[in-house]
This record gives structure tokens, C-alpha cells and sequence, in this order.
């Protein structure tokens, strides 16, 4: 198996609250900014699934924290493909510090659109195919 794809983003100011911490809710922010950075690095970005005529729509969202960030720490967010479906696709996260301490494990299902009407429609095999490439076969 391919190693795991890995996204690194600092904590911004604005992430945090009013008690210094990361606020819950944007550790699936990051999780959604990681997900763009591993379509953009199997070389299909969001953009490009528009020429499969496929749009996606986030169903299911769960996050189950461990840890707290604060502003400016480093977070690397482990990023994998669990499960592609007819017209879905579930991908988990990780979401470790620079001491390797798991602060969140998350998972977000997509499923596979039309552009133009909307209807669910299957997973593009270019995507299947780049999957595979990453992560190997599973």
C-alpha cells in the first residue's frame, strides 16, 4: 500500500475561540480543506470532476476529538479513502500534532451528483482509478 497522504496547515487566529482553543467545528473545516488537498494531488480536483459532468455533496459528517489545538500550532491531517460506493465516497481523517498526538478522527461521505440535474449518479472511474493509484488496491 501507498503511503497515507498527508495535509499540513498552521492554525490560523481565527480558528480558535474564546478559550484559546481550536473551535470544534473547524476541525472538520480542516478535514474539508484536506480533502481538496488530496483531490488536487491525485490530479482531480474539485474543478476537474465538472468534466465528468459530477458534482459532490457532503451527507454524512463525525468527528470524535482527542486533543486540543491552539493558535499557531502545526497540524498534519492524515487523509485516506475508506470506501467508494456506487455514488459514494467516505473518506477518514487523522488529525495529529507535530508530537505525533492525535487530537480528532473524522469522517466525511460524499456522494456523486449530476452537474446538471442534480440526481445521484456513480463515482467517476477516473476517480476510482486515481484512488487506487494513491492508496493501492483495498
Amino acid at each position: 500500500m501507498a503511503d497515507r497522504f498527508v495535509y499540513s496547515m498552521r492554525v490560523r487566529f481565527r480558528d480558535t475561540d474564546p478559550q484559546g482553543h481550536v473551535y470544534f467545528a473547524n476541525y472538520l473545516v480542516f478535514c474539508d480543506e484536506a480533502w481538496g488537498a488530496y483531490m488536487r494531488h491525485i490530479g482531480l480536483p474539485y474543478q476537474d470532476l465538472a468534466r465528468y459532468g459530477v458534482d459532490t455533496f457532503y451527507v454524512n459528517a463525525r468527528c470524535e476529538y482527542q486533543g486540543s489545538a491552539k493558535y499557531e500550532d502545526d497540524l498534519h491531517i492524515e487523509t485516506h479513502v475508506s470506501r467508494i460506493g456506487t455514488s459514494s465516497i467516505t473518506t477518514e481523517f487523522t488529525v495529529r500534532n507535530d508530537r505525533g498526538d492525535t487530537l480528532a478522527t473524522a469522517s466525511l461521505t460524499s456522494v456523486c451528483v449530476d452537474s446538471a440535474t442534480r440526481k445521484v449518479t456513480p463515482v467517476p472511474n477516473a476517480f476510482r482509478d486515481r484512488v487506487s493509484a494513491q492508496e493501492g488496491a483495498r
